[in-house]
């Protein structure tokens, strides 16, 4: 005699195996996703989207002390992404920052705004200035290319208020190496090596007389030196090594 297996039916579902209770409570009380704002215990506001409690996604940061507010893309807790920074003044914010950010600080490309006329735009790294970048001061100077740990350094051209301008090296904030002064004022251009914003030696000569707004009197001799060339090379390269 033959004895087969009674087939069970389709709808037949097999209950859901119970988790503990402590599981359920765990998810629910981590944030995820948009919340509506969250307070910190020393009192700063977050409002935006988390993941595994975790601020990440868009979101705007509130610090009590300061208020100080930070609105922009968030990851894994920190700042990453593009996001602006502002301050209060008055009934309103005034921006400082706005650009790139990596792990809570300024990095890639963004614009800062030390006053209202002094700013820089261009690189940053782990929240310094460091690459290429041009600053504007409150006097009218700007300052456009390489920096490295918030400090002038590299090639750059330095313009002042008068359009006078150097072009050259730069180090540690300072003029510091070859480089090009041209004083287009007075129709001459300065052409030597320089040592913590000092000219050390060179050679001055007339350049633009036709169109200075104020030129000397007289134009610059011939140098009657033999060999001045030789002389000046001498001379540069007791100071170039320095800027090594």
């Amino acid at each position: 005699m033959s004895y087969e297996k009674p087939i069970q039916p389709q709808w037949v579902k097999k209950p859901r195996e119970k988790q503990p209770l402590w599981k359920e409570w765990d998810y629910n009380a981590n944030k995820r996703g948009v919340r509506h704002t969250v307070y910190s215990v020393n009192g700063d506001e977050y409002t935006g989207e988390w993941l595994d409690n975790l601020k990440h996604g868009k979101g705007t940061y509130t610090w009590k002390a300061n208020k100080a507010m930070y609105d922009g893309d968030w990851a894994k807790g920190k700042r990453n992404g593009f996001g602006t920074y502002s301050l209060p003044k008055g009934t309103s914010y005034r921006k400082v920052y706005a650009g790139g950010w990596k792990n809570d600080k300024r990095h890639g490309y963004g614009t800062n705004f030390y006053t209202d006329e002094e700013y820089y735009e261009g690189e940053w790294y782990a929240g310094n200035r460091s690459g290429w970048g041009r600053m504007y001061y409150e006097d009218g100077t700007i300052y456009e290319g390489e920096w490295y740990d918030d400090n002038r350094s590299g090639q750059g051209m330095l313009r002042l208020p008068n359009e006078n301008r150097y072009e050259g090296s730069f180090k540690n904030d300072k003029k510091n190496g070859a480089g090009k002064f041209f004083y287009l004022d007075k129709g001459q251009l300065y052409e030597g090596v320089w040592v913590d914003d000092i000219a050390k030696c060179g050679e001055m000569r007339d350049f633009g007389r036709d169109t200075a707004s104020a030129p000397t009197q007289f134009e610059i001799p011939q140098v009657e030196l033999y060999n001045s060339k030789a002389v000046l090379e001498e001379a540069e390269n007791t100071f170039l090594p320095e800027q090594d």
